[in-house]
């Protein structure tokens, strides 16, 4: 008996937002521009030199740090670089309302994840280094908290150009119970922004090089 000719599996895509969604995402983005705005930032020396480098930087940061990273962008480091911010978000449906709500605050998206066009989101990654600046995550989308995962030390290899590790330490705020511990700081809470440019291994194997960030970025983590 012949095989039974096996249907195709359905074709994956990005997901995107549209319609009520949109609307819902606005009104969102509108009340966390305003909420980071009334944030009490406080830099040192260091991260304010660091923020003016006009150079092309990936940005590396914990994902539970992502509340105000907009704000810090537009304080520190749009009034002395004119260039763009990528982040790299998942292109899940769930990385849907994150892209859509991160180009609401003046980050724009690249699509992907470890799981999903990982490869293919390293090299658009890499690509829109030309034209502006990347943040990302290394332990997102899910987890574990404070895992570094080699993917993030790959892009941070294969970038070629200098990276900054970043941290948001905050005062007064609501920590979720989502696998990151998500800060969500009070409005008006004073915030310790930490930026330190580190130097990358250009060779060897990507879990010394995870391990080796992971301890610096720890290093500049404050958890309340």
């Amino acid at each position: 008996m012949a095989e039974e000719a096996r249907e195709p599996a359905p074709k994956r895509t990005v997901r995107s937002l549209s319609g009520w969604n949109l609307l819902a995402v606005e009104v969102l983005a509108f009340i966390t521009r305003m909420w980071c705005a009334s944030l009490r930032i406080k830099i040192d020396e260091e991260t304010r030199a660091v923020m003016a480098d006009p150079a092309a930087t990936v940005f590396v940061l914990w994902h539970n740090r992502l509340f105000g990273i907009g704000e810090v962008h537009r304080r520190f480091r749009r009034p002395h670089v004119d260039r763009p911010i990528f982040g790299l978000i998942s292109a899940s449906k769930d990385g849907a309302w994150l892209a859509a709500f991160f180009e609401r605050i003046g980050i724009q998206a690249v699509r992907g994840s470890s799981s999903w066009r990982g490869m293919q989101a390293v090299r658009e990654s890499v690509k829109v280094l030309d034209e502006g600046d990347l943040g990302i995550t290394p332990d997102g989308p899910r987890g574990p908290c404070y895992d570094f995962k080699s993917g993030a030390a790959l892009i941070a290899r294969k970038a070629n150009s200098r990276v900054v590790i970043l941290s948001l330490n905050y005062g007064p705020s609501k920590q979720l119970k989502s696998w990151d511990r998500f800060y969500i700081p009070w409005p008006f809470t004073r915030v310790e922004y930490i930026a330190r440019e580190v130097e990358i291994k250009t060779s060897g194997p990507l879990e010394p090089l995870a391990e080796e960030l992971k301890s610096k970025m720890t290093a500049i983590t404050r958890d309340r």
